[in-house]
């Protein structure tokens, strides 16, 4: 039906296109027509004629109008049939999309570990629950702003985000304060996006570095402290004897039992009295170790009781003074000790006999310096502050001897460890400080820090709270 309208067009079509040329030859048989009998023209033949052929073309027109009309419908409903299923899927796409964005948006803002989007100038793109309450910021106000100006504290510099940017390679890294945080931190470069950008994320496994301390020195505390009564029980006994021994030595010398007819015999008397003196002298240093490590062993508890730290600090200078003199006979006891308590001072819940402890390491450390240093130079001092702000009570031991090194400094709470027994300093471990640390640190939740300098001497910073 449509091929044969449309033949019937095109036919129309040339016979319009050749009507011109043909009427020149038909004129003489079509003017006959349209004259009547007396050959004059019958214009109403002419006229009937016109009008047919228009309606003819008319008829036409309106069928080729008709049928393009109805062909335009049949594709417009179509389209239409089209257009509403695109939309029906579009719309369920949007929907779709919106509930995976809204999932994914969940999924990282409840993330237990703190999360930063940024783009290419640091501004921030994505901030996750864990960033509000750690930086203490809400998402609201940190988008769009410079990350290190809402957080000046992270420790992430922005050579480091241009780095991984550079790299086009994910960044790990990891930063810790001993006995403060551990964090590991991850940089994402984002390059596949119309700008680029990265994301951080930073772990905080504070808790976890800290339990696992825990474990590993709570087992050295209970081997230190088996080691300890062991070795005091074993070396006690020998040690009681030879002090008998001396001291029975010592008064047979001072009866003046043995003869002393000459001058010489006389001095060598006394020589030997002079070194059985110093023998006893360090004998009993050595039994006063002793003791100190079996009260150690003994006494200490699991739980914390309530002391005051004054005691504590006057009975850790009287062990310091039985138990620490140099090889040149310089004694703790000759170096002055100046004291400033605060009045009032509440009691401290805590572990007195590992508290004591740290204090007498602290103090062996003192003793230490300050006979490193040059002792006719100046006078030697320990400064001893206890006081209490609000519900922490702060203590800070001072000393003038030998300043520490930079390098000393960042390793002074640090365990030694060295498998080399040939290592000249293999000492080292005795100028450490671990112990001491995690007495503070560890057992008591407090925190510890020191500073060292040659105008003001070294100081250790103590801060112990008084609600633990």
């Amino acid at each position: 039906m449509q091929q044969s309208v449309n033949r019937f067009i095109y036919f129309f079509i040339a016979a319009l296109f050749l009507l011109p040329s043909s009427a020149l030859h038909a004129s003489l048989g079509l003017g006959q027509y349209f004259k009547d009998e007396r050959g004059t023209t019958n214009w109403q033949y002419v006229a009937n004629f016109s009008s047919g052929v228009l309606i003819i073309i008319l008829s036409v027109v309106a069928l080729i109008l008709l049928l393009t009309w109805r062909k335009a419908h049949r594709a417009n409903r179509e389209l239409t049939l089209i257009r509403n299923e695109l939309e029906l899927r579009v719309e369920q796409r949007t929907v779709e999309l919106k509930a995976s964005e809204s999932y994914i948006a969940n999924i990282l803002r409840s993330l237990p570990l703190m999360l930063v989007g940024l783009n290419n100038k640091g501004q921030i793109t994505h901030w996750n629950r864990q960033a509000e309450e750690i930086a203490g910021v809400s998402t609201a106000e940190a988008l769009g702003m410079d990350l290190w100006q809402i957080y000046p504290t992270i420790s992430i510099t922005p050579a480091q985000i241009e780095q991984a940017l550079n790299s086009n390679e994910p960044m790990y890294i990891k930063q810790s304060q001993s006995g403060l945080y551990y964090f590991n931190i991850t940089i994402y470069p984002l390059q596949g996006q119309g700008e680029p950008g990265a994301v951080i994320l930073i772990d905080d496994v504070t808790q976890k570095i800290l339990a696992e301390n825990m474990l590993v020195h709570n087992d050295k505390i209970a081997s230190m402290g088996e080691l300890a009564a062991t070795m005091a029980h074993d070396i006690n006994a020998p040690l009681q004897a030879i002090l008998f021994d001396l001291s029975s030595f010592q008064s047979l010398l001072t009866s003046g039992k043995l003869m002393q007819t000459q001058g010489e015999t006389s001095q060598e008397i006394e020589r030997l009295n002079h070194l059985l003196a110093d023998a006893s002298d360090k004998g009993r240093n050595v039994a006063a170790i002793i003791n100190n490590l079996l009260t150690f062993a003994r006494q200490r508890t699991d739980k914390k009781m309530p002391a005051q730290v004054p005691d504590l600090l006057e009975h850790a200078l009287q062990l310091a003074g039985d138990v620490l003199v140099s090889t040149h006979n310089f004694r703790f006891s000759d170096i002055q000790i100046a004291r400033h308590y605060d009045d009032n001072l509440p009691s401290l819940p805590c572990y007195n006999i590992e508290l004591q402890q740290a204090f007498l390491s602290l103090f062996r450390h003192a003793f230490d310096a300050i006979t490193e240093s040059n002792l006719t130079t100046y006078a030697p001092c320990i400064r001893i502050h206890v006081s209490k702000s609000y519900d922490t009570l702060w203590i800070r031991i001072n000393h003038n001897g030998t300043p520490l090194s930079d390098e000393e400094q960042m390793a002074l709470f640090e365990p030694f460890f060295s498998n080399d027994e040939s290592n000249p300093h293999i000492n080292e471990a005795g100028k450490r400080l671990s112990f001491a640390y995690f007495i503070i640190t560890e057992q008591h939740e407090g925190h510890m820090a020191v500073t060292s300098d040659t105008e003001s001497g070294t100081t250790f910073h103590m801060q112990l709270s008084l609600d633990s």
